[in-house]
């Protein structure tokens, strides 16, 4: 990732407006049409709750051509102080579409962080620029926590369809659950509340030039506040509505940008979650309210087709992965009608163990490796859809905690076989 380095002049007027106690951070690329009603709700969210405190919102842009920053201008009432920082897009991230869709995103949130510091803000609020629902009680929600209760992380907490986020809810959530020990719901989610302490400790993290940063940077962030023990905490935010383009993102990059940044974290802070065993919640703040999620739907039979022709195509791989007997209760539920058809949380979770293991050993090449991965996703999603067709919102969840249990039950054996793993590599 290129260097990040702030203008003169943008460091003379951050040098002359701070100490700043408040700042809301909106990266953007080609925004356009929703930017104008984030920064407009920012704008009054700050006026509403923090209107006697010092406050700057800062659009870091990698450089649109649809009109984004003159929509931005557009959206600046009187009283408001409000800046454009500009950072440089690397031809590989015009090449790579994202998992969340912004290019560059590592950068653009490194950029945000700079003039955090350099202002000296007390706490940064970061919102997507792509947000059809945001309101300015948002930025309460995200920010009064880290004036009045002393966090340094906000972790926001959504109303989602129980289809919704099926990369977060079978793998994301709980691992990093069983892994850190702290219940963090949307460990990805796009909304984040940040102390200034945070901001300048993420600056001084060497993941800048990872993967983890450039396309990993949520759950880095998460990741980082619970292992380096700052003080996290959720805040309920409602629904989340985006401005989409109609597609929906592609399942190989998620698997190689979420998950593969997910296992990458595990070894830069080995030494945090190898002796946690079980969890512990973490507040939720705010006052749930019912909201009407945007809808999301799964193709039952094309995920469990696709998971059937993994099992058979992709045997040869799955050999260097994982044991005889997990092969043996793959080929099982390949067989199964769809009308029965289930894969057990067990062998679920040690599916995703010996492929963490697998990775960490470095057994083949980690992008085959997570891509080859894919089908098998796909048959927890057909297992979980079959199981909650009929099923309320609360129960589906209420499987997604049972399931994070046997992570935590399961860890054990990752444990082992990581101290196993590791003194091979030595």
């Amino acid at each position: 990732m290129a260097e990040v380095t702030l203008s003169e002049h943008i460091e003379e007027v951050l040098g002359a407006s701070a100490p700043l106690e408040l700042m809301v951070g909106i990266p953007t690329y080609n925004n356009a049409a929703t930017v104008g009603q984030v920064v407009k709700a920012a704008q009054a969210g700050l006026a509403n709750y923090f209107g006697d405190r010092k406050t700057l919102i800062v659009n870091s842009d990698g450089g649109s051509e649809d009109g984004t920053l003159e929509a931005v201008e557009r959206a600046r009432t009187d009283g408001h102080a409000l800046m454009t920082v500009r950072y440089l897009l690397e031809p590989v991230h015009r090449l790579t579409t994202p998992y969340h869709g912004l290019p560059g995103k590592g950068t653009a949130f490194r950029t945000l962080f700079q003039v955090a510091q350099a202002g000296q803000a007390r706490a940064l609020a970061v919102v997507d620029a792509n947000l059809r629902n945001i309101t300015p009680e948002w930025f309460s929600l995200l920010l009064r926590p880290i004036l009045s209760k002393k966090f340094d992380y906000v972790a926001p907490y959504y109303q989602r369809h129980k289809y919704d986020g099926t990369v977060t809810n079978s793998i994301i959530y709980p691992l990093t659950r069983a892994l850190y020990g702290r219940r963090v719901r949307q460990p990805v989610g796009g909304e984040f509340g940040i102390s200034g302490r945070l901001a300048s400790h993420f600056l001084k993290d060497e993941v800048w030039n990872t993967d983890a940063a450039g396309y990993g940077t949520d759950i880095w962030m998460t990741t980082t506040a619970i292992a380096d023990n700052f003080k996290v905490c959720q805040s309920y935010l409602g629904a989340r509505i985006q401005e989409t383009d109609g597609r929906g993102p592609d399942l190989s990059a998620v698997l190689v940008q979420v998950v593969g940044s997910v296992f990458s974290l595990m070894e830069t802070h080995e030494l945090a979650w190898r002796n946690v065993l079980g969890s512990l919640p973490v507040p939720l703040l705010g006052s749930p309210f019912d909201a009407e999620p945007e809808p999301a739907a799964i193709d039952l039979v094309q995920s469990l087709e696709s998971f059937r022709q993994g099992v058979r195509d992709l045997l040869p791989v799955y050999q260097q992965l994982f044991s005889s007997q997990q092969l043996k209760a793959l080929a099982s539920c390949a067989s199964e009608p769809a009308e029965s058809f289930t894969l057990a949380d067990e062998l679920w979770v040690s599916l995703i163990y010996d492929l963490a293991l697998a990775y960490h050993r470095r057994v083949m090449d980690r992008e085959h490796l997570l891509k080859s991965f894919a089908p098998l996703y796909l048959g927890w999603v057909a297992s979980f859809a079959r199981q909650t067709e009929r099923e309320p919102a609360a129960k589906a969840e209420y499987r997604i905690e049972r399931l994070c249990l046997v992570f935590e039950q399961l860890k054990p054996y990752l444990i082992n076989q990581w101290s196993l793993a590791s003194r091979e590599k030595r």
